[in-house]
């Protein structure tokens, strides 16, 4: 599937299509045990085509729907083993790739956005992407300066199938549940839908990605490409090379596992308070793994795609951390009056503190110690344990509330923390929350700020008349991006080197 099938009734028809398949292979399945083979191999058989056929329709739909399924993708570790063999394959195909636009399209596309003339702005563009994801594709290219770029490429008609997906997969949420043993599909479907107007707007993205850029210019550890130039619905940034963490995560050593994990709880923590921004889109695709000829402490992580961000301008919410110190500490009164003045527990829910410590400190206990090796198994205990209607932490999880004001911030530590799984990474998670996260190394603590006048970006508009003038024609939006909508069209690209 080379373009973006935009009409609803064709999506919703092969997302409608999803339940039936998945029906009809339950009832071959049932049939092929009544006929003597084994329940396990029919199983494993309708599990790795159940994988087949929902990620390929998700992969071939982009949009909403392939959007959803690499939000999914960070949750693997979670799965139990039996069933993630046959779908962590599919699944992290989802993370980094999808079928191509044709060339032809990306030109009109650039010649609609940057002008007729778009070809005059580069020395070099490659027609074949680079990468493709859920609402766009990259485009190696070389800038008119001579710098290597990244063209970030909008598919058309993208903000019409997101909203059309995401409304779709809400009603068949339920045939996901399986996939994630305790998670509610249904907030997370309604959380993104909420998201897909910002993510859309390339504008707010290009803001987001130069705030960081500024902010980790010339950091030894966190490194963020800088915005060349954007237009309506195409984002030129600087080329970042290095080494995907879906590959070290596939073949990587623990040399590199672990100094990928400890550079991806740095960013965690220490990117709200430095920049006011939550990064809101951890799945691997959009890290990289910088390494050079030195040691591994010199190995540094490159951060990408900022469409999506949570505005925190006094960095990570300091109940957090206090809740964090209070449940570590034992205070398990102060935890629950904690959780109830944030929202976590509603004032008609009646629960025993000791009872939430309980549900608590296995969860936390990546906080409790210097350096914590994560694993799959231990994901997928904590998975389990909260999953089984059984346990006395499954109870408790059902009465307790997430206020939409942590939504973004818990999808985002749960995102993270299922990388930091699949790595298999000995990380200093502590050591971050201590440095960066306020109330947790004590009360009224706040989160280190960096010292000194941080370095300034690079710009080369004064260097580049051509660059200036384009500036002139499209300034960046001011608006927020909770009343935005889908962007205005434009011509001409605004730059920012």
């Amino acid at each position: 599937m080379s373009d973006l099938p935009r009409k609803a009734m064709t999506r919703t028809a092969r997302l409608a299509a999803l339940p039936l398949g998945i029906a009809g292979r339950a009832t071959l399945g049932l049939g092929k045990r009544i006929g003597g083979r084994s329940a396990e191999v029919v199983t494993a058989e309708l599990q790795q085509a159940t994988a087949d056929q929902l990620f390929k329709v998700l992969g071939e739909l982009k949009g909403g729907a392939m959007k959803f399924g690499q939000v999914l993708s960070v949750f693997e570790a979670a799965l139990p083993e039996e069933v993630a063999g046959p779908y962590r394959a599919a699944l992290t195909k989802l993370q980094d790739a999808a079928p191509p636009m044709p060339a032809a399209k990306v030109h009109a596309a650039l010649a609609e956005r940057l002008g007729e003339d778009w070809r005059g702005l580069f020395l070099e563009f490659d027609d074949r992407p680079a990468a493709a994801a859920s609402i766009g594709q990259v485009h190696r290219a070389v800038w008119h300066d001579g710098r290597t770029v990244a063209v970030k490429v909008q598919y058309p008609g993208a903000g019409d199938a997101l909203l059309a997906d995401l409304s779709q997969l809400s009603r068949v949420a339920w045939l996901l549940g399986p996939l994630i043993p305790g998670l509610d599909i249904k907030p997370l479907i309604t959380e993104l839908r909420e998201r897909v107007a910002e993510e859309l707007d390339y504008g707010l993205e290009a803001q987001a990605q130069r705030r960081h850029a500024e902010e980790f210019a010339g950091d030894p550890e966190i490194v963020v490409p800088g915005v060349v130039a954007q237009a309506d619905q195409v984002l030129v940034s600087e080329w970042m090379g290095g080494t995907p963490l879906a590959e070290v995560i596939a073949s990587g050593s623990q040399e590199e596992r672990d100094r990928a994990g400890q550079l991806l709880a740095r960013f965690l923590f220490a990117g709200p308070s430095r920049t006011g921004l939550l990064h809101a889109d951890p799945h691997p695709g959009n890290f990289r793994l910088l390494k050079d000829d030195g040691p591994v402490e010199d190995w540094r992580l490159g951060v990408l795609d900022f469409g999506t961000v949570d505005r925190l301008p006094g960095g990570l919410p300091a109940p957090i951390g206090a809740s964090l110190r209070m449940a570590l500490a034992g205070d398990a009164a102060g935890v629950l009056a904690m959780l109830r003045e944030e929202g976590f527990v509603k004032p008609s829910i009646e629960l025993d503190p000791d009872a939430v410590l309980d549900y608590l400190v296995p969860i936390i206990e990546p906080a409790a110690v210097e350096s914590f090796h994560f694993t799959r198994a231990w994901m997928r205990a904590q998975a389990a344990r909260i999953a089984d209607p059984r346990s006395p932490a499954y109870n408790l999880g059902k009465q307790l509330n997430l206020p939409p004001s942590y939504l973004l911030i818990h999808r985002v530590t749960l995102s993270t923390i299922g990388v930091l799984c699949q790595l298999g990474a000995k990380a200093p998670f502590r050591a971050e929350m201590l440095e960066w996260l306020p109330e947790f190394a004590e009360p009224g603590s706040a989160g280190k700020r960096p010292a000194g006048k941080r370095p300034a970006a690079k710009s080369t508009t004064a260097k580049d008349p051509a660059a200036k003038d384009l500036a002139a024609k499209d300034p960046a939006p001011k608006r927020p991006a909770a009343k935005r909508s889908a962007p205005a069209r434009r011509r001409g690209p605004s730059t920012e080197g």
